[in-house]
Formats: structure tokens, sequence, C-alpha cells
């Protein structure tokens, strides 16, 4: 097959899975696009011109394309010939993909193909159908990632919701990389709309930075491309270890996939997660089947939900097993115990009768206060328990809510062993001890009560009750946790507070002042007096009592209210989200919110 026919046949393929529908597509690239990271502009290209050069010396594998360029610059030496060649093999942009494969394309000023490279073995496994990347030379740039992309969704890299893919440019010309990023990210995203529409994509132009040899070292002896190690490094940074330079931080990182990496830096963690492969081990162990050779696991991420874990799927040839192992400790949490002595062929059976529904509910408590040593003593309310079908395994679904917080229990109908469980109970706040309870209770309930609820609203807000007006509590449950929402007024100063109805946390606080403020002019032109976006962004930050560094998702917008010149700054600091309105004459804090998510 020529290089025009693969072409044709690719960009054929690409157009029945996603219409061409660019100026659709671009118009909400905005919030998929990844924020740009700088690192060290790459210096191998030379050598990879060379490679290139040295694979075309052998006139059996020459292309008739590379070989007619050959021939030209035999018979018009440096002139016309020299400058086709050039601008065929010259390396202008080196575009990467990582979801765990890493790939990386070097493309000329054309927008052609010139070398496809898999960067690890996964990333070779997903090229093979295509000689290994080498039926891509030559081909348009988007025609290769689009088939790329096809080989990684065919492959089950893109079938957790969750995923992600990153896309890096490098090129010296910052203008033609933007415009490659753009252009691949909309193409990409058209892609994964129809094949895989929960995948994130990211993008990244990379950039010269002299601070990081070491870096760029560690990048070509771990097997990943630039872009990947950039957001490593971006990682590295967020938990200290980049000031340490550390080679084992760096090469654990690098093992992990774009999706977890990402769900770190989004969720603020600092510690690094035992991977993919050490899960399904600790899985395969939890389930005693190491030792047979037609056990498989499936391994989804799930860094961003609490408590941050890993899915394993064990499939073997009596059913398949869900297990649900700690991200950083390896333990695993829940999942069916020593599969072979309990369902496995040619050992004991399955118990012939159905455990009680009292004794599922035992199993999910005794699960839940080993997790949570601190709610044992609370007593369980609201339990409901059924008895229900789970892919063809008979389960009991128990559900019941411990000192607030509401637990969610999947239990095998048979062993009684925990097959799932689910919690929106968080390690902070922290309930009281059962000995002590909260002041103005001593019932199970465990409900603080209004005056309480109240009074850590104004232990807050440094105030007395003297000294505020318009008082409203409501009492009310919120996904299972009883919750106490107060508001009232001191001057012109609103506050409203949500406080935890069992041990008097403050969950969430806005302060909203109210008063006509400085009069920057009409709010349609500049003030004199003007403090500026970096200003207000350290109003904001000191007033949180955090660091720009400690921060993601940092927004800061200029804007005008009622004639008062304000800025409104946003950020993320790990699960908790800041809102802030700042003056923008004195620099004053108008109004802020703090919601832990």
């Amino acid at each position: 097959m020529t290089d025009r026919e693969l072409e044709r046949c690719l960009s054929e393929a690409v157009n029945r899975t996603a219409p061409d529908d660019l100026e659709a597509i671009l118009s909400r690239c905005g919030a998929q696009n990844g924020s740009v990271m700088e690192m060290k502009e790459r210096k191998a290209n030379q050598n990879i011109i060379d490679a290139a050069v040295k694979e075309g010396t052998s006139k059996k594998k020459l292309r008739p394309w590379l070989a007619a360029a050959c021939a030209a610059l035999v018979l018009l030496g440096v002139g016309g010939g020299g400058l086709m060649y050039h601008q065929s093999y010259a390396v202008a942009s080196v575009v990467s993909l990582d979801v765990n494969p890493s790939i990386e394309l070097t493309v000329n000023r054309g927008g052609r193909v010139i070398s496809c490279n898999a960067l690890n073995e996964e990333a070779a496994a997903v090229l093979f159908s295509m000689s290994g990347g080498k039926d891509l030379k030559g081909t348009k740039l988007d025609v290769a990632v689009n088939a790329i992309v096809g080989a990684l969704v065919q492959a089950g890299y893109m079938d957790s919701i969750s995923s992600a893919i990153l896309i890096s440019v490098e090129d010296n010309d910052q203008e033609r990389a933007a415009r490659l990023q753009q252009e691949l990210v909309a193409s990409v995203d058209g892609v994964l709309r129809t094949q895989a529409p929960g995948t994130s994509v990211l993008s990244q132009v990379l950039t010269q930075d002299a601070n990081t040899p070491a870096l760029e070292n560690m990048t070509f002896n771990s097997g990943i491309s630039a872009g990947k190690a950039a957001l490593v490094r971006k990682v590295m940074e967020m938990n200290g270890t980049i000031a340490t330079d550390s080679t084992t931080a760096f090469d654990k990182l690098a093992a992990l996939s774009v999706e977890e990496l990402n769900d770190l830096l989004e969720m603020g963690e600092t510690r690094i997660p035992i991977g993919k492969s050490a899960a399904a081990l600790a899985a395969e162990e939890y389930a005693g089947t190491l030792e047979l050779n037609s056990v498989t696991t499936d391994v989804d991420p799930e860094l961003d939900e609490f408590p941050p874990h890993y899915e394993v799927e064990v499939k073997t040839t009596w059913g398949e097993f869900e297990y649900m192992v700690d991200a950083f400790t390896g333990q695993v949490l829940s999942g069916q115990r020593d599969l072979q002595n309990t369902t496995g062929p040619g050992t004991q059976s399955t118990p012939a009768t159905i455990i009680t529904e009292t004794q599922a509910f035992d199993a999910a408590a005794e699960h839940c206060g080993a997790q949570y040593p601190g709610l044992q003593g609370y007593n369980a309310m609201n339990v409901v328990t059924k008895l229900d079908w789970d892919d063809g395994r008979q389960v009991y679904d128990v559900d019941f809510v411990i000192s607030g917080y509401q637990f969610e229990y999947e239990i095998d109908a048979y062993t009684g062993a925990v097959l799932k469980w689910d919690t929106d109970y968080r390690s902070t706040p922290t309930p009281a001890a059962p000995d002590s309870p909260p002041s103005g209770t001593g019932s199970d309930t465990q409900d603080v009560g209004q005056d309480a609820a109240k009074q850590a609203a104004l232990n807050h807000a440094g105030l007395t009750e003297s000294q505020v007006t318009n008082w409203k509590i409501e009492r009310e449950w919120d996904d299972g946790r009883l919750e106490y929402d107060v508001e009232f007024w001191c001057g012109t100063t609103e506050y409203d507070y949500t406080i935890d109805g069992h041990s008097c946390s403050i969950l969430k606080h806005e302060w909203d002042h109210h008063s006509s403020g400085h009069h920057g002019g009409s709010g349609t032109g500049t003030s004199s007096q003007d403090i500026g976006a970096d200003a207000a962004k350290a109003a904001a930050l000191a007033h949180a009592g955090v660091s720009e560094s400690q921060t993601t998702k940092m927004e800061v917008e200029r804007d005008w209210d009622d004639g008062r010149l304000e800025y409104e700054v946003e950020f993320d600091v790990g699960r908790t989200e800041y809102e802030y309105t700042i003056d923008g004459v004195t620099g004053s804090i108008l109004e802020y919110e703090q919601d832990v998510d």
C-alpha cells in the first residue's frame, strides 16, 4: 500500500468515527485544555534526523519518495534538492501522546510525520498493527494522531469513565506550537466524543527551561515522553520531592498513568500511590489466585474518590470478583477472600443457605468499625437491608447512618464477605469520642442543637450574640448528615454558615459585605487606584493562609459591581474550594466562601 493510499484509508476511518465539525469542537476546547507546563527544550532533534537518514541508507528499505529525495540531492547538489530534503526531514515539532503508553512523533514544517516512536512496551503493543509506527511516516499529523488514538481506544486504554490522554507539543516556534496544540485537541476530542466520551483531553506546550537538566536525563532513562515528564515534574513540585531531585520519586511517578498523575494534581495529594500493578497483585494475593495462570485483572484508579483506591476486577474461570485496594497502603478494603476455598472448582462448595439480614448488617458494621475506629460506640440509624442480585450473585444491600455519616455496603448473601462499600465520611472533622458527646447532647442521635450550632458560628466570626441581628437557623439533612444552616447580620455584613449537626464543625461559611464601598467611576473605565490582579490574588492567599504553589485552578477576574471595582479570586487547595471578592481599590475582603468538597 502506498503512502497516499494509507493516508486516504486512515482519513476515511477517522471521518466515519468523527464528523468534520472543527468550529464546534474548538468552541468547547477551553475547559478541556490543560494548563501550559514549562520544561527544557529537547536537544535530540538532530539525533532523530540522523537516525531517519541512517534508516534510509538501505536501498531495500527506501520508500519511493525518500529514494527520489536522495536522487535529487545527487543531481542537484545542495541547491533546490538540498532544500527539499531539509523540508522533508528537518524536525519542526515533536508531538507526544501519553495515556500510560507513551508515543512520540516528529513532524516537519509541512505537518508530515517523520518518525513515530514507541517509548515503552505498552506503546509498542499499540503500534504493532502499524508496523511499530513505520506505516505512519509521511502521513499528515492529524491523521497519524487520530489513528493512534483509535488504536488506544481499541486496546482498552480509554475504558475508564475518568481516563485521560495528554497531548504535548514541543516547538521553538511558539505560535506554531499553540496552533498545533489547538488543532490536535480539537481533532482528538472529535474522535473521543463517539468512541470514549468519558476521556479527558489534557494538553500542554513545552518551552525551554534551563533549570531542569536532571529531569531531562531522567526522562530518557524512564521510557516516557518529555510531555509526561513535565507532568511528573508538576507533581514533584507539589509534593516537595523536586527540591531533592529524587530519582526514586520520579521513577515511581513516571510509572503512573496520566489519569493518576492528573488526579494527584487536582486533589493536591502529596503521597505517591502504589500503582496499578501493585494494586492488582494485592487483590490477587487477597483472592488467593496468584498461582492460577487463567486469572486476569482489570484495574481502574479512583484517586479522586474517598478513600483514594484502585478498583480491581479479578476474572476467573468461575466468575468475576471486584476488590477495592487502598491507593497508598495497598490494603484490600473490600472483596471476597480465598476464592478457591469458597467458589473455586474442586474445593469447598458455596454455602447452601443465605445469611440473615442481621448477619449481613453485622458484617458491614464490623468492617465500618475497623476502617473508622473513631465511629466505634455510636449507634447505627436509618438501617435498610435488602436482598438483591448483582451480576448473577445474590447480595445484601446494607445502608445506614452513624454519627451523621452515610454508609452503603454490598454484602455476599452466602459468605458475608464485603464486596463493595461507599461512604461520605471524611477524616476531618472527626466526631467526638462516644464517651464525650458534643456540648448540649447526650442522646444516641448526638444532635448538638440550635444553640450550640449558633455559638459555633459566632465563635468562628469572632462576634457575640449582642452584636448580631436578623438570626435565621434551619436544621436539615444533607446526604445522610445532620446540618444546621445559620445566617445573621452584623452591621452591613451578612454571615452564612453550615454547621455539622453532630460535631459543631464548620462545613461551609460565607461573608458578604453590603456597604457601598469605594466608587471607581462609571464601571467601564480604569481606576488610578486599581491595586491590580496580583495584589488582589495576594490578599486572598494571605487571608486563606496558603501560598500560590499550594493552589490549583487559580482564576482572577476584574469586574465592576454597582460602580465599585472588584476582583473575583477563585482557587482550590486539595479538596477545599475558595472564592473571594476583593475591593479593587483598598484590597479589603468584601466577600469570601470556603467549601470542602
